[in-house]
């Protein structure tokens, strides 16, 4: 069997196996398409087949994909600075508890901000009370000492662009990325004609709802979303947010992935600089927990979903949903999975972390001919 027939063996066997309903991939290099397919059945109910242009919730692809590529527009253009205190930009933040966290600190995730926070419970509800809620939050340990992965971190720079551009994220998204790129089947919030092209997520809240139930003391809450979510986000932030925040919100196909993940290429972008570009690979966080870069986990991260063929400066991410993107600036190669995990009748959701790595490991071996 080809090597990259191994990869749709692999995908089939798991969607037989109740990991996800299914699956899309690529792998190209040098912005060449070397090869691709798609499986299974990106709705259940009523039964709609993934392809190659179906449609798919990233999730927390849209940390690097949007929030970290806009973040490096604006450090290249000298209006935002990596090491500058974040309540220069953000007066909620001017506080004696978190006047030392910098941009690059909520970038690499060493802010020493909480992973998670259901902010439509700690804001009262009002989205304008977000980042005075997270601000408010005791730091969990001090600024640049540990890698915590953390929404709140781009949730902060989500904002945060906003505040500096004066446009909403969604828009500042359209006019800076989507547009230049001619990007047609990429946005924050599908609309409602497109649904049937988008890939179902989770059938209610019923996840993040058990999550809330578990902290002390419970929140109250009565938004919870009973129906499918099916062409809207599955993430209860960013759907509390409007559907476009900095941590999650975006919708795309494996190959307008692909083309966004292109412009983290110093041979390939159309929209940041080569220097900018080595950012990207750059460790930020040598000597702790994770290694980290500008908005991407590097591959040299113990335990990473690159997997074991993947050089240490490559870099990627995940998202909760089921989809990945990984990036060897090396070879300009670029690795995009996406699934639907979160579209199964039951709880738990399936950890394909094994599943990513071993899609890596299949597709260099493809790649080289073996």
């Amino acid at each position: 069997m080809p090597a990259h027939e191994k990869i749709s063996a692999l995908m089939t066997e798991r969607i037989a196996a109740g990991d996800f309903p299914s699956a899309v991939y690529l792998v190209a290099q040098k912005k060449q398409i070397v090869f691709s397919d798609a499986l299974g059945r990106a709705v259940l109910e009523p039964e709609h087949p993934a392809t190659m242009d179906t449609i798919y919730d990233l999730a927390s692809l849209t940390k690097p994909l949007i929030t970290g590529l806009l973040c490096a527009r604006l450090i290249e253009l000298g209006e935002l600075t990596l090491d500058s205190s974040l309540a220069n930009y953000l007066g909620e933040f001017d506080r004696a508890d978190k006047h030392s966290i910098t941009v690059r600190q909520l970038l690499v995730h060493t802010s020493g901000l909480p992973a998670w926070r259901p902010l439509y419970v700690t804001s009262g509800g009002e989205r304008e009370a977000v980042l005075g809620a997270i601000a408010a939050e005791p730091p969990e340990q001090p600024p640049g000492t540990r890698v915590v992965y953390s929404d709140l971190n781009f949730i902060v720079l989500g904002c945060l662009l906003e505040r500096l551009t004066g446009k909403r994220l969604a828009d500042l998204a359209q006019h800076e990325i989507f547009e230049p790129l001619d990007l047609k089947r990429t946005f924050f919030n599908p609309a409602a004609a497109m649904q049937t092209e988008v890939a179902a997520c989770e059938n209610g809240n019923a996840y993040e709802r058990d999550m809330c139930e578990l902290r002390s003391p419970r929140p109250s809450y009565s938004g919870w979303r009973s129906k499918l979510i099916w062409g809207e986000v599955h993430d209860g932030n960013a759907h509390f947010l409007g559907g476009a925040a900095g941590h999650a919100g975006l919708f795309s196909t494996a190959l307008e992935t692909a083309l966004l993940a292109n412009q983290f290429l110093a041979n390939q972008s159309r929209l940041l600089t080569a220097e900018t570009c080595g950012l990207f690979s750059t460790n930020m966080t040598a000597g702790l927990n994770e290694a980290r870069s500008i908005a991407w986990q590097l591959a040299a991260t113990k335990d990473s979903t690159a997997g074991p063929h993947l050089p240490p400066d490559a870099f990627g991410h995940t998202g909760f949903t089921g989809t990945s993107c990984w990036i060897d600036p090396h070879h300009d190669r670029v690795f995009v999975l996406l699934t639907n995990r979160t579209h199964v009748p039951t709880l738990p959701f399936a950890n394909i972390n094994s599943v990513r790595r071993q899609f890596h490991t299949l597709a260099v071996a493809a790649m080289s001919g073996s």
